[in-house]
């Protein structure tokens, strides 16, 4: 089931790459990418009230993510990135002690506005954190499944627009 999964995200993200305009250029050297490289997920804490109603630590327990640069600004930094790998994370509440694992294990593309805004074509599940107010889910660690966007502001809101698919929100998990 899971090969299957992977095939199937790895098909809907190469049909999406292949409609974006510079794409051609971009795998023939003019849009300077680069090779497949490691992109570790860090550990991180967040306090009571961020996400969760208690303290959390998220921290990855495979970490096979990858990411290959498609595009670049003049500058150098990235206009287009693809980003896919098994992550599985350990969320851990602080305050009981009671684990969970979500699995990550997505397929994005993301393409990155020169304001700090990005959007995120994904197939597969994500692991998504929302502030109170902040975006079109409520405050919550969410596990995103499926088929949808995610545009992101410069200050990180999110909205999600979905094709298909489900939304968890982690924190009942350890809660």
């Amino acid at each position: 089931m899971r090969f299957t999964l992977s095939v199937a995200a790895a098909s809907v993200v190469a049909a999406i790459v292949a409609t974006l305009p510079g794409t051609a250029s971009a795998a023939s050297g003019d849009g300077a990418p680069g090779a497949w490289e490691p992109a570790p997920q860090a550990a991180f804490e967040l306090p009571a009230g961020a996400r969760c109603d208690f303290a959390v630590r998220v921290e990855p327990i495979v970490d096979e993510v990858r990411k290959l640069t498609l595009a670049t600004y003049p500058d150098g930094s990235p206009e287009r990135e693809l980003f896919t790998g098994a992550l599985i994370d350990r969320v851990t509440n602080l305050e009981t002690g009671a684990t969970s694992t979500a699995d990550a294990s997505g397929t994005s593309l993301v393409v990155y506005g020169t304001d700090g805004s990005m959007t995120w074509y994904v197939t597969g599940p994500v692991l998504l954190g929302f502030r109170e107010n902040a975006g079109s889910l409520p405050k919550g660690l969410w596990i995103v499944d499926g088929q949808f966007t995610v545009e992101f502001t410069p200050t990180f809101e999110k909205t999600i627009t979905m094709l298909h698919g489900t939304t968890h929100n982690v924190c009942t998990d350890v809660d």
